[in-house]
């Protein structure tokens, strides 16, 4: 969930040469900044590195933190601070959401069983109907409109991670989602120790919720089992986390890099030498069933079952710092980093501008 001070002090670009047919700009506006909006916000200067794509006629100033390709076919573009950006494969369109009127983050893009989408941004939570887009604030329920995670569960139940807590949400009503006490002494969270940044639903309907420096907590039937350093995590700063097809737990962190779990045993490849980069996240499973994740600085890395490969700028990423992953249904893997997109078709990583139309 990429909220290292590393990571959110830098702010890239997400910029491709564009064709004028293909882009338009369906009403976005000139917010002004907030100072809660997130910490690269906060933080840092914006645009403090070189713009090396051109910019979609300005709709995208700063790097995509989120991906995701809906049932329908449509690509939805999640960025830093210019919102939501939409391709339907002829069109790409920066979309205006009603009410928002802060520099908006998107963080997380899901998709429901209807057919809904919903996005968890900076300034709340909204759904998509196909035809009208929906916020929601605290006025709604929200503890917190500053949300960095969001899932739908197998019972369509939806659990969304703000700075204020957990809530879920039944589509009508946001109820608060209580984390029993932390046995994590002095942990430090770096926005709230109330902040789920990712969750997770297994395969035996266990939700792993991973905190923000309080380990992982699992919850079934109402009981809690809390994963920390103390038992076997290398880092209580844990980042990210995803569930194989074999069903093994990986675990991302901002300091103690990439472990498996397999329900008692932690495996740790940084520790044993086989990757570089103590800060990861990412986790993508491709169709084929390998699993990329980035590393801090490192670029991103494929793991085949068996190997570790590591791609960097010298294989044609943007840079080494990767914001996002995502696989298309083509197969194509893209990487959202800070000066630009970079796209993985089986053979080579390239700029996107050389593989998408818009760019052509």
């Amino acid at each position: 969930m990429n909220v290292s001070a590393t990571t959110l002090l830098v702010i890239c670009a997400f910029q491709l040469s564009s064709c004028a047919r293909l882009v338009k700009d369906t009403g976005a506006t000139n917010p002004t900044a907030s100072g809660a909006d997130s910490l690269a916000l906060t933080l840092a200067p914006r645009t403090v590195f070189p713009q090396i794509h051109a910019h979609l006629q300005g709709m995208v100033t700063e790097f995509v933190r989120a991906m995701y390709q809906d049932k329908k076919g449509n690509y939805w573009f999640g960025t830093n601070t210019n919102g939501i950006i939409r391709y339907d494969g002829q069109t790409l369109e920066k979309v205006a959401v009603e009410q928002q009127r802060r520099l908006v983050s998107v963080r997380e893009i899901v998709e429901d069983s209807a057919g809904n989408i919903w996005f968890g941004t900076s300034s709340g939570l909204v759904k998509y109907d196909g035809a009208t887009f929906t916020p929601y604030s605290t006025e709604a329920g929200l503890p917190d409109e500053e949300i960095w995670s969001l899932t739908v569960d197998s019972d369509g139940l939806m659990w969304v991670g703000s700075v204020g807590g957990v809530s879920l949400f039944d589509g009508k009503t946001f109820t608060p989602f209580l984390l029993p006490e932390s046995t994590v002494e002095n942990s430090q969270p770096m926005l709230s120790d109330q902040l789920v940044f990712r969750f997770l639903e297994d395969k035996n309907g266990t939700m792993w919720l991973v905190t923000d420096g309080n380990g992982i907590f699992k919850y079934k039937n109402g009981e809690f089992i809390q994963l920390t350093s103390d038992n076997g995590l290398t880092d209580n700063q844990v980042s990210d986390i995803l569930e194989d097809k074999q069903g093994n737990i990986w675990i991302g962190t901002f300091n103690g890099g990439v472990s498996t779990f397999d329900g008692k045993t932690y495996t740790n490849f940084t520790k044993d030498g086989m990757i570089e980069g103590a800060e990861t996240y990412n986790f993508c499973e491709d169709s084929q069933g390998n699993i990329w994740f980035s590393a801090e600085g490192y670029g991103v890395y494929r793991y085949d079952g068996t190997h570790f490969t590591r791609f960097s700028t010298e294989d044609g990423l943007t840079t080494n710092t990767v914001q996002s992953i995502f696989e298309d249904r083509k197969g194509h893997i893209w990487f959202g980093t800070w000066q630009g997109m970079s796209l993985y078709d089986g053979q080579k990583i390239m700029d996107v501008k050389d593989k998408e139309p818009w760019t052509k």
